[in-house]
């Protein structure tokens, strides 16, 4: 079989570009390449209105606002809301639905207030609602959401005040309803209403024995953290009725988990609620609403496949088994439709977002070849003499890899002679380091002659990962994408320029942080996961940006301030229709003295710590006064700046 002995293509194209990186897969027409080999947003999803990315980052760049840099194309966030809302209607008017879908944010997906605050303007023509999981995001919600029609839904664990809170609010004209997720839960509505004389729209959470799947699927069942079992749900409907409160209940929810990845699982657990709402009706509540909750997923690796990273249905897929299997239940017990809640976090807030960082340096193993001098070891020699072997290798069949792989055995083979020799004294450093430099050389030479599309030995194909470069990041990636680390999370990851020329090294990436789970080294491939990615030559004098996109949910609030790296800046951004932008809002990320009052740390205790110890120095005269000066003015400005290094 004849194979081929060279990777180089002919000319390389932004086509072969998008399809390396997967950008249209995943992209979901918001992120496209241009001509000039840049990424452009496309705030619609259509290539129509398209920005160039490297063009926008100039400008923000001359506004001093350095790397890493979080872009929230608010566009983007608004298109994806109303996504979602055409979508359910779509559904309802081809299933003839006799209801109507009402959606919510979870406020947990991302607090950032000009998020929480876009999202309830663009959302107002729906009535657009939240979702708060605890006190502050109930706080959030209450002083957000001034919509009489929106909806409030109050999940999380609840005390006494959260339920008052609630109560007053009804009053203030808000629509909360208190979802029942812990059986003590009934008690303290019930004393909270005979307290303030008033009662909370009620909602009750039930623990479905529908199967979920995907990272999140324990979220479902009888071990669930949330949600009340059948037995208890009868319980509570005995205490409501007893202390007249039936009446006040509206709602049912259930949760299948973030991030469902197959479709399947969604209509046996619509079935089993559907059939739950009914009995509650017949059991004497009023209800009204129901509440699939969350979990709608987005397709991170682009394969619409069932994996982790992955979904394999659509939007409208979705829509249309929540409002067609609801239909059928609640039809078959002749009871009203109820308005259908989604709790989509994820769905509408992942693809806004994009974090850019620059490129700082790169460490790669030493494999240029060093010059020769006659005195050199035995080792060495032979490594030199299995380099020009291997340079005169012509693979004409598939059969001749076996060649490569005698000879890279090889290679190893003389490197630890080498090795050998030195403990024993019987070689110096430079030998040494020649016999490394040597043998990464050899692995070199064999990487470029491998072919591609064939199935190549265990050892071969291991080399490529062993002449990975590693490229030093600007972030960190404990602060702004902790689930990567975290659970294994993977978001697209490409350059967003230099995309019309070919990507001819395999790298990973390091961040500033001195751990070494601080890197990014797993990369979507199609619906497999790849531990290198594609990436150019890296020059000192020339910048190069990563963008990694899909992280408007989660990341931010989510980070830590690992080794003391604090938020990043950030940007709202809104196109104008006639082809300009506006930068709706600037958010300033931590600086040094922020992330150290943070941790009571006083910057100004810290500064005269420092004063005290120059004096001392310039009384024993180890220190200049000027120079003292100097230092006392660098911690100075050091303090004001961002955690991360500028260039």
């Amino acid at each position: 079989m004849a194979v081929k002995i060279t990777n180089q293509s002919l000319s390389w194209t932004i086509q072969n570009s998008s399809e390396l990186y997967g950008i249209d897969r995943w992209g979901k027409g918001y992120f496209t390449i241009n001509e000039k080999g840049n990424i452009s947003i496309c705030p619609n999803g259509s290539n129509n209105k398209s920005h160039d990315l490297m063009e926008l980052l100039d400008e923000l760049e001359s506004r001093k606002l350095k790397f890493p840099l979080l872009i929230r194309f608010d566009d983007i966030l608004e298109d994806c809301l109303k996504n979602l809302h055409k979508a359910f209607e779509k559904a309802i008017n081809d299933y003839q639905y006799q209801g109507k879908y009402q959606g919510v944010f979870p406020i947990k997906c991302n607090q950032q207030r000009h998020v929480v605050e876009e999202l309830i303007t663009c959302g107002s023509k729906w009535n657009f609602g939240l979702e708060a999981g605890s006190k502050p995001e109930l706080l959030i919600a209450l002083s957000i959401l001034e919509d009489p029609k929106a909806l409030l839904i109050c999940n999380g664990y609840k005390d006494q005040r959260y339920i008052e809170t609630a109560i007053l609010a009804r009053q203030l004209g808000r629509q909360p309803i208190v979802v029942i997720e812990q059986a003590n839960d009934v008690e303290l509505i019930i004393k909270s209403s005979n307290l303030l004389g008033a009662s909370p729209l009620i909602g009750i959470r039930a623990k479905l024995s529908s199967q979920s799947s995907g990272r999140w699927s324990s979220s479902i069942g009888d071990k669930s953290k949330f949600g009340l079992s059948i037995p208890e749900i009868l319980k509570a409907i005995k205490r409501l009725k007893e202390a007249n409160l039936l009446n006040e209940l509206k709602l049912l929810h259930f949760h299948l988990g973030s991030q469902i990845n197959d479709i399947g699982v969604l209509k046996d657990a619509l079935q089993e609620a559907g059939q739950i709402y009914a009995e509650l009706i017949n059991l004497g509540a009023p209800m009204g609403y129901l509440d699939v909750g969350g979990g709608l997923g987005i397709d991170y690796d682009g394969s619409q496949t069932a994996s982790i990273a992955s979904t394999n249905y659509s939007l409208q897929n979705y829509a249309n088994d929540v409002v067609a299997t609801i239909k059928e239940c609640c039809e078959s017990k002749k009871i009203p439709l109820p308005t259908l809640i989604t709790e989509s976090g994820r769905a509408i807030a992942s693809h806004f977002s994009i974090l850019i960082f620059n490129i700082l340096g790169k460490n790669s193993l030493p494999s240029d070849i060093p010059k020769e001098n006659e005195k050199e070891c035995l080792s060495v020699r032979n490594l030199r003499e299995t380099l020009v072997h291997i340079n005169s290798l012509e693979l004409k069949q598939e059969k001749d890899l076996a060649k490569l792989q005698e000879a890279w055995n090889d290679s190893l083979k003389f490197k630890a002679d080498a090795l050998a020799a030195f403990r024993l004294g019987y070689i110096d450093l430079v030998e040494r380091a020649k016999a490394e430099q040597l043998t990464w050389a050899c692995a070199k030479t064999i990487v470029n002659q491998l072919p591609k599309n064939i199935l190549l030995p265990k050892e071969l194909k291991k080399l490529s990962e062993s002449l990975a470069v590693t490229y030093y990041a600007n972030l960190s990636v404990f602060r702004s994408a902790p689930d990567t680390w975290a659970i294994d999370q993977v978001f697209p990851i490409m350059p967003i320029h230099r995309l019309s020329k070919e990507p001819k090294k395999l790298g990973h990436f390091a961040d500033l942080t001195c751990d070494s789970d601080g890197k990014l080294d797993q990369f979507i491939d199609n619906g497999k996961i790849k531990n290198l990615l594609p990436l150019h030559e890296f020059n000192q004098n020339e910048k190069y940006l990563i963008g990694l996109f899909l992280g408007g949910a989660y990341q931010e609030v989510m980070g830590n301030l690992h080794n003391l790296f604090g938020s990043t800046n950030a940007v709202h951004i809104r196109f104008t229709e006639n082809g300009n932008y506006k930068v709706e809002h600037v958010i300033r990320g931590n600086t040094k003295s922020n992330v150290l009052e943070y941790l009571e740390h006083d910057p100004e205790i810290l500064l005269e710590r420092l004063r005290k110890s120059s004096e001392l120095a310039i009384q024993g005269g180890h220190l200049k006064i000027h120079d003292a000066q100097k230092l006392i003015e660098h911690v100075e400005a050091s303090l004001r700046q961002s955690t991360y290094l500028q260039s």
